[in-house]
């Protein structure tokens, strides 16, 4: 699970263009959105994108993703729990 997280860390930073940022600089356990990394609307579609090109992972319910990407651990668990292995 550390190794998902380290490597969702560095996919975010690449796919979102988060320059100045390094995967040590993200606390797997704060959230995304709002605090921590202040995401907003367009990058929560590039995670999407992210999720379905790495992982194999459409989301079934737009609701959903509140929760899955509330932090990275929880993007994790997520990716864990459901990807086509």
């Amino acid at each position: 699970m550390e190794e998902l997280i380290q490597n969702l860390k560095k996919e975010i930073i690449e796919a979102l263009n988060l320059e100045g940022i390094n995967p040590n600089d993200i606390d797997a356990n704060a959230p995304l959105f709002e605090e921590g990394l202040m995401l907003d609307s367009i990058d929560a579609l590039e995670l999407i994108v992210l999720m379905e090109k790495k992982y194999g992972i459409k989301l079934k319910d737009p609701n959903e993703g509140k929760e899955i990407f509330k932090s990275v651990a929880c993007m994790a668990a997520y990716i864990q729990a459901n990807r086509i292995k």
